[in-house]
């Protein structure tokens, strides 16, 4: 009898994903055996079948530079300064606590040209979150985006920490998002252990390849201070830096008329 209703427990909680798998994941990539190769994974399963990119097209020198957003640590109006100078567009996915800290901040990403993307509510590991605890988190944040900007919030996600499931990639798919993971990253969010602009520089320049989907995070200090650099070395290899709307649309955006 026990038996039976373990099984049947578990049945149901796989039926209440809609038969998909909620079973946590960590995003990783593995490291290529020469600079400048792509990165693998552990393709287990189809990224494409759930709207999910970690790398763009790896027949182009394309750069894709990201920003994980769940509070504000003073640098990220430093970047922004030299985003704008460099006219390099970029995405900072954010939760709503951190719409509702800084509102300048995100008003000034959308006028000038960047992604704002959703990070949800309260940065928890997606796959601890029921089909419609999620569907609420990405709500509550698009509607809180639309009622400060005006316009819908872009429709892009990354799954706090990188954890994620099946089911929560079909999720945040029905919901109408690309989750965008990353093909490279650094431990950078260690505010107390900031390895200085030279280190952040050479991690970064080190680890280009073409599609490449970098995540950075906007409280390193190293990171604000190496972004100039960062961005004249990547020019330099031949590297265009390029919007998450021409990941995922190669013809955005759309010609005129």
């Amino acid at each position: 009898m026990k038996k039976f209703f373990v099984a049947a427990l578990c049945f149901a909680l796989f039926a209440a994903g809609g038969g998909v798998s909620n079973e946590l994941m960590r995003w990783y990539f593995t490291r290529p055996d020469s600079a400048g190769d792509a990165p693998g994974w552990d393709d287990s399963f189809d990224l494409a079948q759930y709207d999910a990119y970690y790398l763009g097209d790896t027949s182009q020198k394309d750069i894709f530079l990201t920003f994980d957003e769940g509070y504000e640590n003073g640098y990220t109006s430093v970047i922004l300064d030299v985003l704008k100078e460099k006219n390099v567009p970029a995405a900072f996915f954010v939760t709503k606590s951190y719409i509702r800290e800084n509102p300048d901040l995100i008003r000034r990403m959308v006028d000038e040209g960047h992604v704002v993307g959703n990070h949800t509510v309260r940065h928890k590991s997606s796959p601890s979150l029921s089909p419609a605890e999620l569907t609420s988190e990405l709500t509550a944040v698009s509607e809180y985006f639309k009622e400060m900007i005006g316009t819908d919030i872009p429709p892009f996600f990354r799954p706090p920490m990188g954890e994620y499931s099946l089911q929560t990639l079909q999720t945040t798919k029905d919901a109408g998002y690309a989750t965008i993971f990353w093909s490279f990253a650094y431990a950078d969010w260690l505010v107390d252990k900031q390895p200085g602009a030279g280190v952040a520089h050479k991690k970064v320049v080190d680890g280009l390849h073409n599609g490449a989907i970098l995540l950075l995070h906007a409280v390193s200090s190293s990171n604000a201070e190496a972004m100039g650099d960062i961005i004249d070395s990547a020019r330099a290899l031949g590297y265009e830096f390029k919007s998450l709307y021409q990941l995922t649309n190669p013809m955005w955006p759309p010609p005129l008329g």
